[in-house]
């Protein structure tokens, strides 16, 4: 059991690599800017999280069985790196494919960045304080989210090109890389036989794991999906204006910023199971609310609410599942990170729903995912039982 003290000198680093993570979610404004710029339909325009999102999939058990060899630290740095040349890429050579590849890579080092930064993060806390920061680190990352799109309104105003924010990114990428490799952090090593493909793949026969990691699809689905498509509904629903509509999401990142940082503060004094109920019952209804909006801010509003809501679902499920199975941490963190991989598939299923029918029916394929999430907590209250 991890029972060292507090550090901030070891925390701050590895919290700052959490804010690099948020990079991934660019992808929101990506869509919007792609399919203006190369007059994209819903359906092609959701091929940019797919470019992300997909490598959660297939390198996330691979990434963590590399990394039980190179160690922690050594494998965020290298996805902090890719994340940088993902950001660059698409500055300097714009172009649809090029900007797919851009993502690509940042997919690449964020799968990278989310398999080594929560285990790591359990290294340099005190164990019963783990769920609490975990929580926390949410909220360095809905930092990054929420500014992001900010950022590229104000370098479109100022200097006429609003992928000047994909270097400001690159650049604290760059710096996050350095100030890591210079911390020395004593990771914990498991006492067992290094992870295979093969054992991480088996613990999917395990009820629990499986529900639990289907979970983590789900969210992340919601989270993306939200992200990509929520422009598009405040703009055809609503008749909200292009810049506007861009910009409501930083609303819904500010909820997912308050919300884990007052999850970090509850979860001292709230059962985690019973905060991951409440958490998904406030999303279902504010997704179901939002879908019916009659106005635009109301619909901003709950755009907030959801964000608030769905803000620690992720760190609960994940922190749940490693205490109810300490020993195969390893292994959980690396299917836990591929079932990411549910912001690659989500998005394009809400865009192709959106083509065949309309935007409002896009949405609730994401109402149908917090039904799930709602139905999970419930199961893990029971098995508390």
């Amino acid at each position: 059991m991890n029972t060292k003290k507090l550090s901030i000198i070891y925390v701050t680093p590895v919290l700052l690599s959490f804010f690099v993570m948020s990079f991934c979610d660019l992808v929101g404004i990506g869509v919007d800017n792609a399919k203006a710029d190369f007059q994209l339909n819903n359906t092609l325009a959701q091929f940019i999280p797919m470019a992300v999102f997909a490598w959660f999939f297939v390198l996330s058990v691979p990434v963590g069985i590399l990394q039980d060899r190179i160690g922690k630290r050594n494998m965020l740095n290298i996805g902090m790196l890719l994340t940088a040349l993902g950001l660059v890429v698409p500055f300097f050579v714009y172009s649809f494919p090029v900007l797919l590849a851009g993502f690509a890579l940042l997919g690449i080092g964020n799968t990278i960045i989310q398999v080594s930064a929560n285990p790591l993060l359990i290294d340099v806390v005190p164990s019963k304080q783990a769920s609490s920061f975990l929580s926390f680190s949410q909220f360095v990352k809905a930092i990054g989210s929420m500014i992001a799109p900010y950022l590229a309104t104000f370098f479109a105003v100022r200097f006429g090109d609003w992928k000047i924010v994909f270097l400001v990114f690159g650049g604290i990428s760059i710096i996050s890389v350095v100030w890591l490799h210079f911390s020395k952090i004593q990771e914990t090593k498991a006492n067992k036989e290094r992870a295979t493909i093969h054992s991480c793949l088996k613990l999917l026969g395990v009820g629990y794991i499986a529900l639990m990691v289907l979970g983590i699809f789900l969210v992340v689905g919601i989270d993306v999906g939200i992200n990509a498509a929520s422009g598009q509904f405040l703009m055809d629903k609503l008749g909200m204006d292009v810049e506007p509509a861009k910009q409501g999401r930083s609303l819904y990142f500010f909820g997912k910023m308050l919300g884990a940082f007052l999850g970090a503060l509850l979860l001292t004094r709230i059962s985690a199971k019973k905060f991951l109920l409440g958490s998904s019952l406030a999303t279902l209804l504010a997704i179901l609310a939002f879908i019916f909006s009659p106005s635009n801010v109301i619909a901003l509003m709950l755009m907030f609410t959801i964000g608030l809501g769905a803000s620690n679902v992720f760190p609960l499920i994940f922190s749940l599942t490693v205490e109810k199975y300490a020993s195969r941490a390893n292994e959980i963190s690396g299917l836990m990170i591929m079932a990411v991989a549910g912001g690659a598939f989500i998005p394009p299923v809400v865009g192709k729903v959106s083509d065949l029918m309309n935007v409002t029916a896009g949405m609730f394929v994401l109402l149908a995912c917090s039904v799930y999430l709602v139905g999970l907590s419930l199961y893990t209250l029971k098995k508390s039982e």
